[in-house]
């Protein structure tokens, strides 16, 4: 059993930055590719960002790419997601995930809100 606990959200006007966190209580995190989604009012859950176990291998949602950037410290059991440039349409709760099996997101954190506050 893994528990994610993320951090990091808030009220951010467009154009402005946000550095999500994710904190992971396992002693394997390692063995966990990690990713983050998001789901805005109204809408269906969506990828948004990905991350391999090692940290070596990265995919991003077209609506992100080349402002989101999604990291990992294996150290600290921690996945993070740097926000830049944000969107009046990135306004969601945001939430991590990891996944044993790849692409088999089985453990979710609680979430954490981004509103755009313009």
């Amino acid at each position: 059993q893994v528990q994610l606990v993320e951090s990091g959200g808030g009220l951010v006007q467009a154009g402005g930055s946000l550095r999500l966190s994710c904190a992971a209580s396992t002693r394997t995190f390692s063995s966990y590719g990690m990713g983050w989604f998001r789901q805005a009012p109204g809408k269906e859950r969506e990828i948004v960002a990905t991350i391999s176990r090692s940290g070596g291998s990265t995919y991003y949602a077209d609506s992100v790419k080349g402002r989101f950037t999604i990291s990992r410290d294996n150290a600290k059991n921690t996945v993070y997601l740097q926000m830049n440039s944000l969107k009046p349409e990135d306004t969601a709760v945001y939430y991590c995930a990891a996944a044993l099996v790849p692409g088999l997101y089985a453990y979710w954190g609680q979430g954490t809100q981004v509103t755009d506050s313009s």
